[in-house]
């Protein structure tokens, strides 16, 4: 085996750089509506949740070999080629933490890896048949499968708890939505971590420090677990906002539910070896929660904007990656480019941050339901289903429902004063 050289060192560092960009991005995933609800609070909630995606990070390592040995062909790779696609889901994991929106760091990742594998070595180095099964079927799938969950969820347990104690309920709904913020933190370990254990260990395969299709050592294992459990301590608050207040107003029940449907469609695509999107799952079942409660609405023009990031973050992704490996290719001074430019990137992208920023002391305190128009569905759910009266754990929030009602629905042109009153037709 050769010695381990200065590109892999420069690879498994930046692995670990985009680990822990994927912490902080996905931190909302698992603790928005925690944060939101008021279940528990904000640096409590983060550090929790980076405990527990350490913890994940030891159970499995099946999405790392699916990422290390499924999706590309490891004869064709070098550790320059892993390089440029961790500038690439870097890159964009910063520009979409920069305006709030919660895409899928999976999805970064696999994109920037199939986009300087063909620029290296040709379309016919990417397995299509893994693409589609393991990560374009359950792209699609995952937030309608959980949205579904979540949505008749929502449903059955506020029908299950309508007769019960207000106060009671409620204060069990908190607690259990705090366990299953820690389900979801579990799964998010082991699903996202692993996705850095299958690149650095593909590094070290392309860089023969180690032999074809060996699984993650414990010291990449160990190392990924923890970059990923520093950067969620971080808290990626500015996705946390938008995924705990944009898309829909959530109830101690509805993120119960969302969380609960969220993590076992993770568990069940991490034993499966899928490599799932957390933020799919949990964008999906956040917003069937929304819509599983009477009166609630989701803010579609919010989601609309999520789900274009969502169909960019693969090409995008792939773009800045295959560029990244074309300026490697001229060699050291190739390489060292790019690396300047990721820094200056990133510092740049964090300078633009600081123009407003948000953390945990202001994480709640902004209210987007009065930036965005409500759209025609939101308005046809809030009239055709009222919000119900005397819900189960609601009575400190009565007027709530009425309200978001009355902001949902248009408020009826002003009539002209000098104009004669309309006539009544019966």
């Amino acid at each position: 085996m050769e010695s381990f050289s200065l590109i892999l060192a420069i690879v498994v560092v930046t692995a670990l750089a985009f680990d822990f960009t994927n912490g902080f991005h996905d931190t909302a995933n698992a603790m928005a509506t925690t944060i939101s609800t008021g279940a528990l609070k904000p640096k409590v909630a983060v550090a929790m949740s980076a405990v527990l995606n350490l913890v994940g990070a030891f159970l499995s390592v099946e999405v790392a070999n699916t990422i290390s040995k499924g999706l590309v062909d490891e004869a064709g790779i070098r550790p320059e080629v892993i390089f440029a696609a961790l500038v690439g889901a870097i890159l964009w994991n910063l520009l979409t933490w920069l305006v709030g929106l919660p895409s899928s760091s999976s999805h970064a990742l696999m994109g920037g890896l199939i986009g300087a594998t063909v620029a290296s070595a040709g379309f016919g180095a990417v397995h299509g048949d893994v693409l589609v099964t393991k990560v374009l079927i359950p792209a699609i799938a995952a937030p309608l499968v959980a949205g579904v969950a979540a949505m008749f969820a929502t449903r059955l347990t506020y029908r299950l708890g309508r007769d019960a104690d207000g106060k009671a309920s409620a204060k069990g709904y908190r607690a259990g939505q705090i366990a299953s913020a820690g389900l979801v933190s579990l799964a998010h370990g082991t699903n996202d971590a692993q996705k850095t254990m299958g690149i650095i260990t593909l590094a070290l395969v392309a860089g023969g420090t180690l032999a074809p299709d060996s699984d993650p050592p414990m010291w990449v294992i160990l190392s990924a677990g923890i970059a990923i459990a520093l950067g969620t301590y971080l808290g990626g608050w500015r996705i946390i906002r938008t995924m705990g207040k944009g898309l829909t107003d959530l109830r101690p029940q509805q993120g119960f539910a969302a969380q609960t449907s969220a993590a076992t469609v993770i568990l069940a695509s991490s034993h499966l070896g899928f490599s799932l999107s957390t933020t799919h799952s949990v964008s999906g079942a956040v917003m069937g929660a929304g819509l599983g409660r009477k009166g609630g609405v989701v803010r579609w023009s919010t989601a609309t904007r999520m789900f274009v990031a969502w169909g960019l973050t693969l090409p995008a992704a792939a773009l800045v990656a295959a560029v990244a490996e074309w300026v490697c290719g001229f060699g050291d001074w190739g390489t060292a480019l790019v690396a300047v430019f990721l820094v200056a990137s990133s510092a740049a992208i964090w300078k633009i941050s600081r123009r407003e920023v948000v953390d945990h002391t202001n994480v709640n305190d902004h209210d987007v339901s009065g930036e965005e128009p409500s759209g025609v569905v939101t308005q046809a759910i809030a009239a055709v289903t009222p919000p119900p009266a005397g819900t189960v754990g609601e009575e400190a929030t009565a007027g709530t429902a009425g309200e978001e009602l009355a902001a949902a629905i248009p408020a009826p042109a002003p009539t002209d004063p000098a104009s004669p009153p309309a006539r009544t037709t019966v």
